[in-house]
């Protein structure tokens, strides 16, 4: 685990090390207030330090003369022999009087396990790991969390107590790798896990927000999106952000998407009088760590197509009152009609219109060079046949003729 850099792992351990024995060393100090831990399936010795020179000692658990199996008494003291969890209790030692000698709360659990540690960056300036422990002590625990970079002191993974099992890293330089040390302390010991860390690597946005979905007017088939970078991102110019839109009707299970840079979209293909659910992600735009989470789910319907609309829901929505609120639209565009739709329509067919031009010039043009060649070639063996009949003509005709 530390062999790419020997020596950091050497200082790290030792930064970590001191900090368990000041750790453990608190908890020692807890015994002289009456608590005393054990670990499960080894032998556990109580001491009654008050029961030298007094025979008829007798120890008791919560109160009671009764005793865990297996347990004997030594010299006064109670030996546990493989103790189990269940017993944990309050102890306490009796002269021959009944009168408490000492009391002991007595604790069992376990050496702690490696924990388990994932860490994350919402941006390119800090970032956190949290971590889940190897298994239940079931004994108070502490962490002690220490990072360091390449050439650089070893310094404290900040702990914030409203978020326990985890800690921060502030001010990193975005270039360089760091180790992490999380060691998991009880009163029994200490485990610690190890984990290089890379910024590009653990970059994760937190999810876009400000979502707002709207229907768009007189598009039955639209739905105008928008939403802002997250509030934890840095608005530097070179640090920016793609996104990914998910949309579905809330009655279909499948999901459409689409990627892009802009910070509004607009769907074109709804489906017109149903809700739709809408959610946006974020990443790196240079594709480096992993999306963001998707966002809250937001809710709209786009605007119901009048020529699905009921006789006299469409009279309604095309009244004079409705048109006269939209001046921009209805002289245009008309009741039933989408003027968005008609414009792309219009536009495929003035594509289909070019590219059939060109494609009758091209044919145009390959018919004119093959008449061309054609002809050409024709001319030419004409003239040879000319020629060669003017040549038989001349060598029948007598030589006296020719000269």
């Amino acid at each position: 685990m530390c062999s790419p850099a020997p020596g950091l792992c050497r200082v790290m351990v030792l930064v970590a090390a001191a900090l368990v024995s000041a750790s453990v060393a608190a908890w020692e100090g807890g015994r002289e207030e009456g608590v005393q831990y054990g670990q499960v399936g080894a032998d556990v010795v109580l001491s009654c330090t008050d029961a030298h020179g007094r025979s008829g000692v007798e120890w008791r658990r919560d109160g009671a003369a009764a005793l865990p199996e297996g347990s004997v008494l030594q010299n006064g003291d109670l030996v546990l022999h493989r103790a189990v969890l269940a017993s944990t209790g309050a102890y306490s030692c009796h002269d021959g009087k009944g009168q408490i000698l000492c009391s002991v709360s007595l604790q069992l659990g376990y050496l702690p396990g490696i924990p388990s540690v994932a860490c994350r960056a919402s941006d390119y300036e800090n970032f956190s790991c949290s971590w889940t422990p190897g298994l239940e002590t079931f004994l108070p625990t502490r962490y002690i969390t220490t990072y360091r970079a390449k050439n650089s002191p070893a310094g404290l993974c900040v702990q914030d107590p409203a978020r326990p099992r985890s800690c921060t890293v502030h001010k990193c330089e975005f270039w360089s790798s760091y180790r992490l040390n999380v060691t998991e302390v009880n009163p029994l010991g200490s485990r610690y896990r190890l984990l290089d860390v890379t910024m590009q690597a653990i970059i994760k946005p937190d999810p876009p927000e400000g979502l707002v979905v709207e229907p768009v007017p007189w598009a039955p088939r639209r739905l105008r999106v928008r939403w802002q970078y997250p509030a934890s991102w840095p608005k530097e110019p070179h640090f920016q952000l793609k996104f990914r839109l998910q949309y579905r009707p809330i009655v279909h299970g499948s999901w459409s998407m689409v990627e892009t840079v802009n910070l509004s979209e607009v769907i074109t293909d709804a489906f017109s009088g149903l809700e739709h659910v809408v959610q946006v992600g974020a990443k790196d735009f240079l594709d480096a760590g992993n999306w963001s989470e998707w966002s809250a789910e937001v809710r709209a319907t786009p605007e119901t197509d009048i020529l699905t609309m009921p006789r006299a829901e469409a009279t309604a929505a095309t009244s004079p009152e409705q048109l006269a609120e939209e001046p921009s639209l209805a002289p245009n565009a008309g009741p039933i009609e989408d003027r968005s739709d008609s414009l792309e329509k219009a536009a495929i067919l003035v594509s289909l219109g070019i590219f059939a031009f060109f494609l009758l010039a091209v044919v145009l043009a390959i018919a004119v060079l093959v008449w061309l060649r054609r002809r050409k070639t024709s001319k030419d063996e004409t003239q040879k046949h000319d020629f060669l009949a003017a040549a038989v003509h001349m060598k029948a005709l007598p030589k006296a003729q020719i000269l």
